[in-house]
């Protein structure tokens, strides 16, 4: 994938203060493309899509609104609590979405993973998990592995 001009205007909507306190891209000084060219190749090396990823955890996401603030046994072993502020966020890639925390916890092995709404628009839509050092930065393996998302490898 090649560093286009519009991916390095979304690059510099990233930058920590533009959109949001934190940024996209923690300590990450890679450009957009590749970070989502070595997210791409991995997810592919687990046996998945970024669109399987994302439909999993808005699944989640809408079953844990059901009890909005309040945890909720999703499937067997899966704990979610969604948790929201007023307002939306703007996503570097365009459009609004809204301001929620989702923290699910495997009962099981005691891992949590926590996302936003955001986080499920950019990888469904752009492939975009965030750079590495990101506050919100999903690691495609860790959601699999807590999911046990069947198509791992």
């Amino acid at each position: 994938m090649k560093q286009t001009p519009k991916l390095d205007r979304i690059q510099r909507l990233m930058q920590p203060g533009v959109i949001s306190k934190e940024g996209f891209l923690g300590n990450d000084t890679r450009k957009l493309a590749d970070i989502i060219e070595d997210d791409q190749r991995l997810v592919a090396s687990l046996g998945l899509t970024h669109e399987m990823i994302a439909d999993v955890m808005e699944e989640i996401t809408d079953a844990g609104r059901e009890t909005f603030g309040s945890p909720k046994m999703v499937g067997k072993f899966l704990k979610v609590t969604v948790e929201g502020s007023m307002g939306k966020i703007a996503s570097p890639f365009g459009g609004l979405y809204n301001k929620e925390n989702i923290t699910v916890l495997n009962i099981e092995t005691n891992e949590s993973i926590t996302w936003t709404t955001l986080n499920i628009h950019m990888i469904r839509d752009h492939g975009f998990y965030q750079g590495k050092g990101s506050c919100y930065r999903i690691e495609p393996k860790n959601i699999a592995k807590i999911f046990k998302l069947k198509q791992m490898i």
